[in-house]
């Protein structure tokens, strides 16, 4: 098993709430964290705006073609599918403009399948409440890859969608309640990079 060199997180409905509760919790040091979050053109920015605030972490509306750091969050822009790709020894941020996936667009398959297939088992997967099921496939091909997964339970989930659909799937490591989320980000981490 490899270091973990990137955090990716996908959630829907009920996620910006869950990503409120977890993002300000996290304390560097942390590998680069990844979002997909359902949500319309603009307000993608104004969340990043207000989790920034809120956070220890760098949390920023993602740019088209920026190389992803330490200690940073990225959430995917509104209307627009995030996903990796390799830059020399770097991973850059590529946003573009395709059909929806599963309805949706950003859709968190299209950023897990990117990092399945360019970080491998170097990455974190985490799903998070939604409506739904993207997300289960691409977790599915992280874990395959040999990723760690969290999934948030159906207790705490304001729809438990998502996250059921992975579990389903068998995608899921653990099922994690949102009051305990960011710390088992964090303890996974140091598990991995000790």
């Amino acid at each position: 098993m490899s270091r973990i060199s990137l955090i990716a997180i996908g959630s829907s409905t009920g996620g910006t709430e869950a990503l409120a509760a977890i993002l300000p919790k996290l304390r560097p040091p942390l590998p680069p964290i990844v979002i997909v979050q359902h949500i319309p053109p603009d307000f993608s920015r104004i969340f990043a705006e207000r989790m920034d605030k809120e956070s220890i972490l760098t949390v920023k509306e993602a740019e088209h073609g920026e190389i992803i750091k330490s200690n940073c969050a990225y959430v995917a822009p509104g209307g627009l599918h995030m996903e990796l790709r390799r830059s020399g020894a770097n991973l850059q941020i590529r946003c573009f403009m395709a059909p929806h996936v599963h309805s949706c667009r950003p859709a968190v398959d299209v950023l897990f399948k990117s990092v399945a297939e360019l970080v491998g088992d170097a990455a974190l997967g985490v799903i998070l409440t939604g409506i739904g099921h993207d997300g289960a496939e691409g977790l599915w091909l992280m874990k395959q890859k040999g990723s760690p997964t969290l999934g948030q339970d159906e207790k705490t989930s304001i729809v438990y969608g998502m996250p059921k659909a992975a579990f389903e799937r068998g995608a899921v490591d653990k099922q994690i309640p949102l009051y305990n989320m960011a710390l088992a980000i964090t303890a996974t981490v140091k598990k991995y990079n000790r």
